[in-house]
Parts: structure tokens; sequence; C-alpha cells
């Protein structure tokens, strides 16, 4: 098996010669090339490896599903989390393969991407859930296009469903005191805690090891979260990022409440004829070690929210109620930022815009009070001249 690198025109294209034929010829295919030289010759290497492995199929051959399927298995599998492509997998098996699978690959335009999306909101998902879909489809022809399948994407031009983001709901300080309170009956307290007064997220909270938790300096390390994959496997991962992996300094009452928590663990451990090691779980079920299931702890927050005759919040909520209650006595938009793990200021300023008049009226009365005394002596002498 030979092959070559032949540019027509503006484009470029791999040449392969196979074994010859019963009439003496050689079997000729083509792949086309896209990219820099070194992008090029690293496409005809792969390429002339997967024809003498025997796995290559010639990009006008290849339907959507064998495309996809090899897609998660050569991509998706290797390179995303294992939740990120456990949800990929989902969304190929259950809805894209079905739909559009049968459709040779280099036949797949914008207009059938359109029509799928529109399908598919028409038969009742979420918009939400049908951008996912063409995110994974985007994302996946972009790979055919470096894999030289394609030439051009056909999810670029198809737009995907706009979502409208729901409607941020918060507690005022003094509910938080009364959810709290109703907390301390379950053995959730110190998560919920945590949740309100140091805006972590669930999967963060409950991917704590003892470890990432610093009793002498009162803070805590978030460093990776926890993933539930196919409604099943628990899993955990890092932050999706660099900004999400973060110290946060704790607040004095999350210090303490953490701090009865470890003795109430070491003393519960102690019993079982153990002791707490650095990697185990800060908040899990104590008797087994075993992790809490996000489920759980969702469900016990809309409970304690039913009994403590609350409005209803989601437990997401909590980190926006502890960034509005910090933003609103003042505190700096970037400080909220990273006890949060935005990955930048803007998206913080953008997500809690309700809360700017406030912040503006306040900042402008501030200022003014800088004059107040000047213009106080100016109206006192313009009354003197009265």
């Amino acid at each position: 098996m030979t092959g070559y690198i032949q540019k027509r025109g503006n484009s470029y294209r791999l040449l392969i010669s196979t074994e010859t034929n019963e009439d003496g010829k050689k079997k000729q295919k083509w792949a086309a090339l896209k990219g820099n030289y070194k992008v090029r010759n690293d496409q005809a290497t792969r390429i002339l490896y997967e024809v003498q492995q025997g796995t290559w199929v010639e990009p006008g051959k290849v339907t959507a599903a064998e495309f996809l399927d090899r897609w998660l298995r050569d991509y998706s599998k290797p390179n995303l989390a294992p939740a990120v492509h456990a949800n990929y997998e989902l969304i190929v098996n259950k809805h894209l393969k079905p739909a559009l699978g049968k459709i040779r690959l280099t036949n797949l335009q914008t207009p059938r991407i359109s029509k799928y999306q529109s399908d598919k909101l028409a038969s009742g998902l979420a918009a939400q859930t049908v951008r996912n879909h063409h995110a994974v489809l985007h994302k996946a022809f972009e790979t055919a296009i470096e894999w030289g399948l394609i030439q051009r994407n056909p999810a670029e031009g198809a737009k995907s469903p706009r979502v409208n983001k729901p409607e941020m709901s918060t507690y005022e300080p003094d509910q938080v005191v009364k959810f709290l309170e109703e907390a301390k009956k379950t053995e959730y307290y110190p998560i919920f805690q945590l949740s309100l007064f140091e805006g972590m997220r669930r999967s963060e909270v409950l991917a704590l090891r003892w470890k990432d938790i610093d009793l002498v300096y009162g803070q805590i390390s978030v460093n990776r979260s926890m993933q539930i994959i196919k409604g099943r496997e628990i899993v955990y991962r890092s932050p999706k990022t660099a900004k999400s992996k973060r110290n946060i300094p704790l607040t004095p009452t999350s210090y303490l409440i953490l701090k009865e928590h470890y003795e109430k663990s070491k003393a519960v451990y102690k019993k079982l004829e153990t002791k707490i090691n650095d990697g185990d779980l800060v908040f899990c079920h104590l008797d087994t070690g075993e992790p809490y299931r996000p489920d759980t702890i969702s469900k016990a927050w809309s409970r304690i929210t039913i009994h403590g005759n609350l409005p209803h919040i989601r437990l997401h909520d909590a980190r926006h109620t502890m960034a509005t209650i910090m933003l609103k006595k003042g505190i700096h938009p970037k400080i909220v930022q990273e006890r949060l793990g935005h990955s930048s200021i803007q998206i913080t300023l953008d997500t809690y815009s309700h809360v700017t008049p406030s912040m503006q009226q306040a900042a402008a009365k501030s200022f003014d009070e800088v004059f107040k005394p000047e213009y106080n002596n100016v109206d006192d002498k313009n009354n003197v001249q009265s």
C-alpha cells in the first residue's frame, strides 16, 4: 500500500493505492485533507494507518451513524470527562442516530439539521435539550472536518433554539436564618450551611475530602466535583475551568460548624474502631462512608423549605443567595466572583444584574456624602445673604 498527497488548485487530497485487483491494476482511493502542512501530514498518516488496519471508511460512503459511533469511541471517550461522554453517548444513541443515522455523512446538510431541531421541539423536548443536541452535532462535525470526512460543518448554519434563563430566586437574610434553623433538625445541616455561606455548588460540596478542609487557616480547597454517570455510577472530576478550582476563606460560622462536624465524625469513626483519613469524604453516611447521592440532598432541601413554610427555591439558588447578599452589602464583585468560581467578573455582573440598581444608588449616595458638608455650607451662606 502506498499513498501520496496531491495538490489540486487550492485543495489537497491523499491518494491511496492498495493491493491490485484481478486485472493487475492497483485499486485507488482518495481522501480530502485540510489545514496547514503539519496538519495535512498528520491526517495522511492517520488515514494510511487506518487503511492498513482495515478500519478506514471512504468519506463518501460513511453514514452519520457510522461516523457518530466512531466519534464516540475514538474522540469522546478518550478525551472527555466520563460524565460528559456518557451524556453524549445517550444523546447520540437515543436521538441523533435514529433520526439522522442512515444519511450519508457527506449528504447531511444544514437544512436537515434545522429540520431535526424543529422536529425535536415539536415532539415536546425542551429548548435547552435541543440546544444540547445541536452542541453535540457541532462538536462531532468539527472532528469530522479534522478527519477529512467532510469539508464544512453542516451544524454551523442551523441556529439552535433560544432558551429563556430560569428566573433567579433567592432568600433574604432572615429567610436564610429560618431555613438553617429548620435544617439543624437534619443530618444535612452542614451541607446546606456551606452552600448558603460559601456559595459552593452541590457537586463541589459532596466531593469534599477532609484533606480539602484547612481548619488551621480556615479555608476550603475546591479542586473536584461529583458527577453521576448514567444515573447510577458516581465519579469525581476536576472543575470545568481553572477559576472553578479555588480556595475559599471560611466565614467564622462555617469554620465552627465544620469543626463541630469533624469532631462528630471522629466520634462515630472511633465507635466503629477506625479513624478519619485525609481521603475520606467530609459529607457521607458516617456508618458506611458511602457518599450522599445528589438527588437525595436536593430532596432534603425541598422538604426543609416546606417544613419551614418558606418560599421554594432550588438548592442551586443557595449560591445565588450568598452572592446577592454580598453584593447588596457592598462587597466588591471581584471577591464574589472568586468565591463563586466564575471564569470572569463579567459573568458575575451579568448574572447578578438585578442587584446593580441598588448598588448604583448606594454608590451615588456615598459619593454625594463626600461633598455634603460643602453643600451645607453653601446653603448656609445663601440663607445668610437672603
